[in-house]
């Protein structure tokens, strides 16, 4: 009763000490607050320092509420006209996703008894219930007017992809449901599928721990490319302010608070600046209007507003050195080579395969045999193939439409872009990967060869592989690790055919004595211990009596 009185009470336990549901409930609320308030926040500051604002705090909360739409991919309308405005600030949005992601993480791990996805549900009903406000209040008429069915749909999708995968992320385990993962239903006809497909495979087209250096390898191809578009939005900005080209300026006149407001809005749509420079390097380039492409072949737009990423755009004309550009894809696809080509070789498991000296009691794990040239082909494909689904749907996101009429249309295509980035990297990973595969390959063979020779056996003599293991059978009594690598074995007929065969079953013969000899020492060295251990419990027993 006194450990039960002395536990502090921080919050009214539900089922059986379970989370309340209610508390869920908050935690979306708070969190779509949270990043209400990112957004809101700015824009009020602003509309303080502002000597003579055309709009009031009304305006200025309208203001917030469809800037955070915006950044949830929701569309919003604009002026009198009711012009489009689609382009989505991804950094509002990776802030949106990332924070439903822990939200339902945490939501996840708490459930205790309750059922799997009731604590992620309730934090999505919170969110969504915040993001129905927020339509309602951006809805009325005023300079920015929200869509209520499509804006509240793609908010509530937002919100319940990032929260589930949160939720499928977490470990936790459920007395009730077990791991957490998907329900069983939902994940079995996929398994089904899986299983049919993966056993439809030709074997040279089946790879051992492929999905793990795959999904690896495309990770690293991703962030390359991201890596291409970030220097090359560096160099256009470097470029612009060498050379003074005076874009952007306007604003200066405007005061202060003119220009911290395009500062904050120039880095809200700086990943999607990012994105533009990618598919620049990959060559497809992008749109900066209707009719309009900006590529390193060449450059074609018109006017543009005054705004500061638009001021980094290249002139109107010919490509020349800027086509240079396109050799940063190429260096994006090194990275995924090598880790296939060291996966196609069997080195997937750093300092496994290669160790000499392993402890008996902390075995090591098995090593993956070596893929076909083919697999290793069909690996690099795959990654491509992902790589160009990821791009081209980064593309789509990153544009949209700032305007009706000619700024209708902004950003990369997406299915040029994904097709660039797919065939970059084929381009460089495959033979990059195969010639990986292959130096890996004759490393290993050349250090086992070498250890081979170091212990005195001839691997072709004795009739072993080259590129194998040798050594003594455990079942002698002697650990299967003495310093050569993996484990060791005596084949007993095995005689190669040549010149060696005699010199190699000598050696075999003397390797089998040895063996022999040391597990008669260790048996007597062991039979000696007993003795000396049941002499000194007699002498023990003799003195207690």
């Amino acid at each position: 009763m006194t450990q039960l009185m002395g536990r502090p009470i921080l919050e009214v336990p539900g089922e059986l000490g379970a989370r309340p549901v209610l508390a869920d409930v908050l935690t979306g609320v708070r969190t779509a607050l949270l990043g209400l308030a990112v957004v809101a926040v700015p824009v009020l500051g602003l509309w303080v320092v502002t000597p003579y604002a055309d709009d009031g705090a009304a305006g200025a909360v309208r203001l917030a509420g469809a800037l955070w739409l915006l950044g949830h991919g929701a569309p919003v309308l604009r002026g009198a006209l009711d012009a489009p405005l689609t382009v989505t600030p991804l950094l509002l949005g990776l802030l949106a996703v990332g924070q439903l992601h822990r939200a339902g993480a945490r939501a996840a791990a708490r459930r205790r008894l309750r059922p799997r996805w009731s604590g992620p549900l309730a934090v999505w009903s919170g969110y969504c219930a915040v993001a129905v406000v927020v339509v309602a209040q951006c809805s009325g008429a005023g300079l920015f007017r929200a869509r209520v069915l499509p804006d509240v749909l793609v908010v509530a999708l937002v919100a319940a992809v990032a929260t589930a995968v949160g939720a499928r992320a977490t470990g936790a385990p459920s007395p009730r449901s077990g791991p957490a993962s998907w329900p069983a239903s939902w994940t079995a006809p996929w398994r089904v599928l899986r299983r049919r497909a993966l056993d439809g495979l030709p074997a040279w087209a089946r790879l051992d721990g492929g999905a793990a250096a795959i999904r690896s390898a495309a990770l690293a191809a991703g962030a390359g490319l991201v890596a291409a578009g970030a220097a090359v939005v560096a160099v256009a900005a470097l470029l612009d302010a060498v050379t003074g080209g005076g874009h952007g300026t306007v604003a200066l006149a405007q005061g202060p608070a003119a220009v911290a407001g395009l500062l904050l809005l120039s880095v809200a749509l700086l990943p999607n600046a990012v994105l533009w420079g990618t598919a620049y390097a990959l060559g497809p380039g992008f749109a900066a209007g209707a009719g309009t492409v900006v590529a390193p072949s060449g450059t074609v737009r018109g006017p543009v507003p005054d705004f500061p990423l638009f001021a980094l755009l290249a002139e109107p004309g010919a490509g020349g050195w800027r086509q240079l550009v396109c050799l940063l894809p190429a260096l994006a696809g090194v990275v995924p080579a090598v880790l296939i080509g060291r996966a196609a070789a069997g080195a997937r498991y750093p300092g496994g395969a290669d160790r000499t000296i392993r402890q008996r009691e902390e075995p090591a794990p098995a090593r993956p045999g070596a893929w076909r040239p083919a697999g290793t082909a069909v690996a690099v494909l795959a990654v491509a193939l992902l790589t160009g689904a990821a791009a081209a749907v980064l593309g789509w996101l990153s544009g949209g439409a700032l305007a009706g009429g000619r700024m209708a249309e902004l950003g990369p295509v997406p299915w040029r872009t994904g097709l660039a980035a797919a065939g970059w990297i084929a381009a460089v990973a495959v033979p990059g990967a195969l010639l990986t595969r292959a130096r890996v390959a004759a490393r290993t063979s050349a250090t086992t060869a070498a250890a081979g020779a170091d212990t005195g056996l001839d691997t072709d003599a004795v009739g072993l592989p080259r590129g194998g293991t040798v050594g003594v059978p455990a079942t002698v009594g002697v650990p299967a690790t003495v310093g050569v690598p993996g484990t060791i074995g005596v084949p007993g007929a095995v005689v190669a055919p040549g010149s060696g065969a005699i010199a190699g079953r000598a050696r075999r013969g003397v390797l089998w004595l040895r063996a022999r000899a040391y597990a008669v020492v260790l048996r007597l060295g062991r039979s000696a211990d007993g003795a000396e251990a049941a002499a000194e419990d007699a002498t023990g027993l003799e003195e207690l009596d």
